[in-house]
């Protein structure tokens, strides 16, 4: 049974420093819901621009899109970066699915007077981007699922996952064990991202190792952290939770827009073997595969997908 919460939101909008260090107050909105829940959100590029709802990977936050913002504006697009429970600005949400994200997506859409837009998701937030295609239809132009998982109940036992993603907490259903090797992995405040030696850069493609020599990338990122741990790695464990049940919770099959499945050959996080299962079971899906690029790498691939699934 397909379970979604549905809640009035009550649009609000406020500059938030703690989380916000390379963001203006566009990029720290916020909505509140009438139960005491917020969901955060940053809004990038011009107002009449084709709106593209962007699904973060996870940890990731609101902020993920900030290095393409500029290029995408210019190319005529508004990317709103929306943090899932427990990332961000957002309330968490206990037990969530996740299609019990599909209503914050939507509410923000409402929010800023968005009828219909282009759905993104990156690494674990293809299944975000699809599940909003899935469960309302009428308003998604298109998907693309960018370095994305597929589903787990596919993947589950297969070798198609490396670095932190492998740890064994896909299922965790014991949450105390995995917020421990959550902690372990990235630290409480993500410090541990990118201290030297920590990240298994070995294991990157030398497109990804490229960008990770790249100051002004490293710059960006580093920028980023406080916004995917304002709240610990709580959102990274229930991201990893909900992931564990794979897709059980949306029925891709209900998907009636186009969808571009963006890889890179080369990703050793998520290996491209769950591109190709994700555009065998998606309606109306098309696979692109860039042979050399890896998991960070392959972003360059989006906005290109995007413009294609407008024109």
């Amino acid at each position: 049974m397909i379970r979604v919460r549905r809640l009035p939101l009550v649009p609000t909008a406020r500059k938030v420093g703690a989380c916000g260090e390379q963001t203006g107050a566009m990029n720290d909105q916020t909505l509140s819901t009438p139960d005491g829940r917020v969901i955060g959100y940053a809004d990038y590029g011009p107002e009449a621009g084709t709106a593209v709802l962007w699904c973060h990977g996870g940890p990731g936050s609101r902020l993920e899109p900030a290095a393409v913002a500029a290029a995408a504006a210019a190319a005529g697009l508004r990317i709103i970066g929306i943090d899932r429970p427990g990332y961000g600005l957002s309330s968490p949400i206990p037990e969530r699915t996740i299609a019990d994200w599909v209503p914050d997506g939507l509410a923000v859409a409402d929010a800023l007077d968005i009828d219909q837009f282009v759905t993104v998701g990156c690494s674990t937030g293809g299944a975000y981007a699809l599940a909003l295609a899935a469960l309302a239809p009428a308003r998604v132009l298109g998907v693309v699922a960018c370095c994305a998982l597929t589903d787990m109940r596919w993947a589950e036992g297969r070798s198609t996952m490396s670095g932190p993603a492998s740890i064994g907490i896909w299922d965790a259903s014991d949450r105390d064990a995995a917020l421990k090797i959550a902690t372990e992995t990235f630290g409480e405040d993500g410090s541990k991202m990118l201290s030297a030696g920590d990240a298994p850069a070995v294991e990157l493609a030398p497109t990804d190792l490229a960008l990770f020599a790249d100051p002004s990338f490293l710059a960006g990122m580093a920028a980023a952290i406080p916004a995917m741990f304002a709240q610990g790695v709580q959102g990274y464990v229930d991201d990893r939770r909900a992931d564990g049940p794979g897709w059980e919770s949306f029925d891709v099959g209900a998907i009636t827009c186009p969808v571009i499945v963006v890889h890179g050959g080369s990703d050793t996080i998520c290996a491209v073997v769950q591109a190709h299962h994700t555009a065998e079971i998606v309606p109306n899906a098309e696979l692109r595969v860039s042979p050399e690029l890896g998991h960070f790498s392959v972003m360059s691939e989006v906005q290109p997908a995007v413009l294609d699934l407008l024109r």
